[in-house]
């Protein structure tokens, strides 16, 4: 019997619990769902700790979760607003833009200080239908931890399309070298050896220990990034 009267009560709660989360997502804004940054992510996983304690627990008093529910809604919304006033405490309670791609070379002291690899970089290119990282002029890691992307221009003002013209396709582009190591599936894959890739490189006046990353498209192309230590473009919020 009292186990019957516990299960109507996580029922009850249920009930009650979830129509308060919605009315206080929908106050804290569309800010906190989609972008999720760090400040909002501990409020999510907050939220979350509160409402399954309170739904698993019969013996925590209902009234005391919703009052958290609420302070904590507040407190985000609080947050939000004192971040947009004030830019310095916003830079405070979230992560700077950080530059991974720069002129297609990677970054990749950079990439350690955020502690993302290579592969990371190249995963998140493929998603924005980038195949080939010496396309991109720019890509910045944004605080939300998505990719912002800008391909390099093209140096005429028609397109070969607006032109009626066929454009020679370079194809996909493959990882052939990360970190100095060479994949060797890549190099099979493409009919070439050790010998092949490194009469490449020394055409191109790299040795293959310092090469950060390099890809070879289907026509043969080879793509090297070099480590820069030029200027990049500032990117704030």
């Amino acid at each position: 019997m009292e186990m019957l009267k516990d299960l109507f009560l996580v029922a009850g709660r249920i009930v009650t619990i979830f129509p308060l989360m919605l009315m206080v997502a929908l106050y804290m804004g569309k800010r906190s769902i989609g972008e999720l940054p760090v400040f909002d992510f501990l409020i999510i996983i907050a939220l979350g700790a509160v409402v399954g304690a309170d739904i698993a627990d019969p013996k925590i008093e209902h009234l005391h979760t919703a009052v958290a529910i609420i302070l904590i809604g507040l407190l985000q919304r609080g947050v939000s607003v004192l971040a947009i006033k004030v830019r310095k405490f916003g830079k405070w309670i979230t992560f700077e833009p950080t530059v991974v791609v720069h002129n297609g070379n990677i970054l990749i002291l950079n990439l350690q200080k955020v502690r993302y690899s290579i592969d990371n970089i190249l995963q998140m290119l493929r998603e924005k239908d980038i195949f080939n990282v010496e396309e991109v002029e720019l890509a910045v890691l944004e605080a939300n931890g998505k990719l912002t992307v800008h391909k390099k221009p093209l140096k005429t003002a028609v397109t070969v399309e607006d032109l009626g013209l066929i454009k020679k396709q370079k194809g996909l582009a493959y990882p052939l070298i990360l970190d100095g190591n060479v994949s060797e599936k890549v190099l099979s894959y493409m009919n070439k050896d050790m010998v092949w890739l490194e009469s490449q490189l020394h055409a191109k006046g790299v040795n293959k220990e310092d090469v950060i990353f390099a890809s070879i498209d289907e026509n043969f192309e080879l793509f090297v990034s070099q480590s820069y230590s030029g200027h990049i473009p500032p990117i704030k919020h």
